[in-house]
């Protein structure tokens, strides 16, 4: 009787052994296993179900890792994951310390490469292949993408180049029409096209079987038939895209017919050129409440396998939300006001927008350069674009916010979400970088909230801005409504409440670039965003222990307030920074550049102590748990600024970074 617990297989070698019906009751295995444990620890699930069948075929008709096989993104790879002997790794998957949710070399010699990102894995396959050629070799190199990645600008430059080269390689397109939300364009159209096809299929099948009754010619015909266009398709459908980009195309498949998919990809492994495989498979296939809710199922937490609802449920709004519903209450009240996004409308809060000005919502689909250059279109015409984007997203439009917004000097907004650490998604999702990457850009304005009554005075700020982008960054999770509120209120706000104070904080905007939360006299504490509620608890630890520290919220990072980090240098005492971002070029160098700038008239500059992260890649993990062991959670901060303002006074601690000693004159 074939086991049941995935973790006692000897993958990937049993695998080659299995008979048909085996490997059925495996795939049925493989979703309770994914399910039982993704429910335990959060993770992408609906991706996952889709790609059992289809991840099972690939190990048994390729010898990874001989052969290679890349995946676009990386979060469906978590069966392919269990076929090669890290089931046990799923009882910490994306703890810190734990297993990745992603593809890591690290981890295992059968991962290529560490994804994250969509729409790359035609051009690193391509990349593998050609190396094999001029190494000599003869490996498999496959790489598998979903429809949604498929919309992005480089999956398309790596088909045209791979194409055109004639390079062998195989690709194999995942079409479940969803990618995280539908998938946007022509694209997807066309896909639908090949998808209902069923007479294309129907005939197709007939004469698979007829050909396999022909006592060996069918195979040799069927050997051949990929230097040729086929007839039938082309009267039946309309001419593939990929075949016009120099592609053999294969498809529409049964993504969840273990023998066709076994048959189809062992069959193209001897053409001499480029594959491409169209398999189609029902995103969250196997667990109804994923079946019926793919997007909400894509990424999650914990949740109870049962009913489907989160084990954590919580009233409070996230950021997302938040700024989502305020940028919703704007467009009834100013029809300039648009919505542009990139296959991230429920993530970043737009679909409640969606919803109520559906002529106002673009979803660009994956295609984050296109989807800025689109926005200072809309811009030139007089309308008013917010484009809501993941920070680690928004670092594929660079080129695109330098010479198609800001150079134009175009009042384009950047609703740069999940900026700073994420958590458990990892190093190619930490959003810790985009102060340093916005903040060199002329005419680019960022601005930080650390409530919710600032991220909705911003957001009316920005929207009363006539000239120049700008870009609001805020992080991952739930938000406080007023942090000057101490202690927490015991009810929420009215609506009358919630207007006057986002009234209030969008004029306070236009003047002043950072208020003063607290007072105190042993050092200036200068925190961004989300780190204010940090630096306000920490001075409140240390208070307690006698030390008084002055907490600045910097609102404005760029234009920064230097008149706020001058008075600080005036009064002598310690500086320290705080902010969830690279220490460089982050917040902390542009304070010290000012203090470099101006201490002239003064007989030293004061020690300053920059806080973020360090100038490595962060692993994934608990954000609570990455904040701890990198020193910024409050209690690690009140300890570094005790010991750095009790310290000597000439020298700072050696493992504090971006000190800057003082200048004595004469």
């Amino acid at each position: 009787m074939l086991k049941r617990d995935v973790t006692k297989y000897l993958f990937p070698d049993d695998l080659k052994s299995m008979s048909e019906d085996e490997l059925e009751v495996l795939s049925y295995s493989i979703r309770d296993f994914l399910i039982t444990k993704v429910s335990a620890t959060g993770g992408h699930l609906a991706p996952n179900l889709g790609a059992v069948e289809l991840t099972i075929a690939l190990h048994r008709a390729f010898n990874f890792p001989h052969d290679s096989i890349v995946w676009d993104v990386g979060h469906q790879a978590y069966v392919h994951k269990i076929l090669t002997g890290r089931a046990d790794g799923f009882e910490r998957l994306r703890q810190y310390g734990g297993m990745s949710g992603f593809p890591r070399p690290s981890e295992s010699p059968y991962d290529i490469y560490s994804g994250g990102h969509s729409s790359t894995s035609i051009s690193m396959a391509m990349g593998l292949a050609e190396a094999r050629d001029l190494k000599g070799g003869n490996e498999h190199i496959v790489a598998v993408i979903g429809d949604g990645s498929m919309t992005g600008g480089p999956a398309f430059e790596g088909l045209n180049n791979a194409g055109t080269k004639r390079t062998r390689m195989i690709v194999v397109l995942n079409d479940n029409n969803m990618s995280i939300a539908h998938s946007i364009g022509s694209l997807s159209l066309h896909l639908n096209m090949l998808r209902s096809s069923t007479a294309y299929l129907e005939m197709k099948k007939t004469i698979k079987r007829r050909l396999g009754s022909s006592h060996g010619f069918g195979e040799k015909l069927l050997h051949g038939i990929e230097h040729v266009r086929d007839a039938i398709r082309y009267a039946m459908v309309e001419e593939s895209i990929f075949e016009d980009m120099g592609f053999s195309y294969f498809g529409p498949i049964d993504g969840h017919s273990i023998p066709e998919l076994i048959d189809i990809l062992s069959g193209v492994k001897v053409i001499d050129g480029p594959v491409l495989v169209h398999v189609i498979t029902e995103k969250g296939r196997g667990y109804k409440n994923a079946e019926k809710h793919p997007d909400r199922f894509h990424g999650v937490g914990p949740f109870d396998s049962v009913t489907g609802l989160p084990k954590a449920a919580d009233d409070t709004l996230t950021w997302s939300e938040e700024c989502g519903e305020e940028l919703t209450r704007l467009a009834r009240e100013d029809d300039r006001v648009i919505a542009v996004t990139a296959a991230m409308a429920a993530g970043t809060g737009l679909s409640v927008f969606a919803k109520a000005f559906p002529k106002r919502f673009f979803d660009a689909g994956i295609a984050e350069a296109h989807a800025v250059t689109f926005a200072s279109g809309l811009a030139t015409q007089g309308l008013r674009p917010f484009v809501a984007l993941y920070s680690t997203f928004l670092q594929r439009a660079y080129d695109q916010l330098i010479v198609d917004v800001a150079l134009h000097k175009l009042p384009v907004t950047f609703l740069v979400d999940r900026a700073g650490n994420v958590g458990e998604d990892g190093e190619t999702h930490h959003g810790i970088f985009d102060i340093s990457y916005l903040s060199h850009i002329p005419n680019m304005r960022i601005l930080a909230p650390s409530d919710s009554v600032t991220l909705r005075g911003m957001l009316s700020y920005a929207l009363s801005e006539d000239s120049g982008p700008i870009a609001i960054r805020y992080p991952k999770g739930t938000v406080r409504e007023d942090i000057t509120a101490v202690p927490k209120p015991h009810r929420p706000p009215t609506v009358a409440e919630r207007t006057a104070k986002t009234r209030a904080m969008a004029d306070f905007l236009k003047h002043s670039k950072s208020r003063v939360l607290r007072e105190g006299g042993d050092a200036t504490v200068f925190s961004v965003g989300c780190m204010t509620g940090t630096a306000l608890e920490a001075a409140g630890i240390l208070a307690h222990k006698g030390i008084g520290l002055c907490v600045v919220d910097v609102l404005f990072i760029k234009p920064l307030d230097r008149s706020q980090v001058i008075n600080a240098m005036e009064h002598g005492a310690p500086i320290v920074t705080i902010e969830d971002n690279m220490l460089a070029g982050g917040f902390g160098e542009a304070v010290n550049s000012v203090l470099l700038d101006n201490n002239e008239p003064f007989r030293y500059m004061p020690r300053v102590l920059n806080m973020g992260w360090p100038d490595e890649f962060i692993p994934h993990g608990g954000r609570g748990i990455l904040l701890q062991e990198y020193g910024l959670d409050a209690m690690s901060v009140a300890d570094r600024i005790l010991k750095f303002v009790k310290g000597d006074p000439w020298q700072a601690p050696r493992q504090e970074k971006g000190h800057v000693k003082r200048k004595i004159k004469g």
